[in-house]
């Protein structure tokens, strides 16, 4: 029995990566090339993901605000444009623009990725997995610690300039 459930651990490891470390992270880059979340090591990063034709839309402004805030305090705010709610236009290249002529969005931004189910990048899969974390709508926010771990998440009624999410940001800010 035991060497039946090591080599189905194997097994499923080899298929489904284990990522414990949000440093192994990499979305592609809305502009081209690669974000990797390694590149953010000893920052704290608020992660959302986003839609152009969603009511919360309006909460870019307050992303791009919290970014230009916080960007000197150790805070990387990265948008992740996501259609799994269908509410996301039809390219890379018209969100970006979008996003530029609407808000002035200087954030980070992945492409158009998938957020849940079979197709949801393997961030997303590490959150379900490990922190029983899927976003239900558009615009929900992941709050990673300086050491990259989960630290905690809002919903889209959570705006990113609200009391209650700067409360916390500023908590994950002064640890080390």
């Amino acid at each position: 029995m035991q060497l039946f459930l090591k080599v189905t651990i194997l097994f499923l490891s080899s298929v489904i990566p284990v990522l414990s470390d949000v440093g192994q992270f990499t979305f592609k880059n809305i502009d081209g090339g690669s974000l990797d979340l390694s590149d953010y090591k000893g920052k704290a990063i608020l992660v959302t993901n986003t839609a152009s034709r969603c009511g919360f839309t309006n909460q870019y402004a307050d992303l791009e605000e919290l970014h230009r805030g916080y960007q000197d305090k150790g805070l990387v705010v990265i948008a992740v444009p996501s259609n799994d709610f269908n509410q996301e236009l039809s390219s890379n290249s018209k969100v970006k623009e979008f996003c530029n002529v609407s808000f002035g969005l200087t954030v980070q931004m992945t492409e158009v990725t998938s957020i849940r189910g079979a197709q949801a990048h393997p961030f997303y899969g590490w959150l379900k997995r490990e922190h029983d974390f899927q976003p239900k709508w558009n615009f929900y926010k992941v709050l990673l610690d300086k050491k990259g771990n989960f630290h905690s998440s809002f919903n889209s009624f959570t705006k990113p300039n609200s009391p209650s999410l700067l409360k916390v940001v500023d908590e994950v800010l002064k640890q080390p």
